[in-house]
């Protein structure tokens, strides 16, 4: 029964940390979202992380007879990107990011981690 119990143990182990992998540091998804860098602020109550919000051209509707703007939430986890960031905010940025299934509060609180900007224009 001990052997039992000990594979049994090992082998939850081993689901949990494949869980833990997939949900909060496998990359889901990457790519480029440029528009009008709205905001970006340090924030949180244990671990302080940089929020960010970028709004995209075009008008979308979630609900019927509703007008709203493309709006993208981002964290950024590097302090040289989000003092770059932060120095151009209201300027047209293009930024790439990483898509993860979950959020660490160390990262920040969005799944969208911003880890390069692409370019800065001043022209929209």
């Amino acid at each position: 029964m001990g052997k039992f119990m000990t594979w049994l143990l090992l082998i939850l182990i081993l689901v949990l940390g494949a869980f833990v992998y997939w949900k909060y540091y496998f990359v889901f998804g990457e790519g480029a979202k440029a528009g009008e860098l709205n905001f970006l602020v340090k924030k949180g109550y244990v671990f302080k992380t940089w929020e960010g919000k970028l709004v995209q051209s075009g008008l979308r509707s979630k609900t019927p007879n509703t007008i709203q703007s493309y709006e993208f939430d981002f964290s950024v986890a590097n302090e040289e990107i989000a003092n770059k960031l932060m120095s151009n905010e209201g300027k047209v940025i293009n930024l790439h990011y990483k898509e993860y299934q979950g959020a660490l509060p160390w990262r920040g609180h969005s799944n969208y981690i911003v880890d390069s900007v692409i370019s800065i224009s001043d022209y929209k």
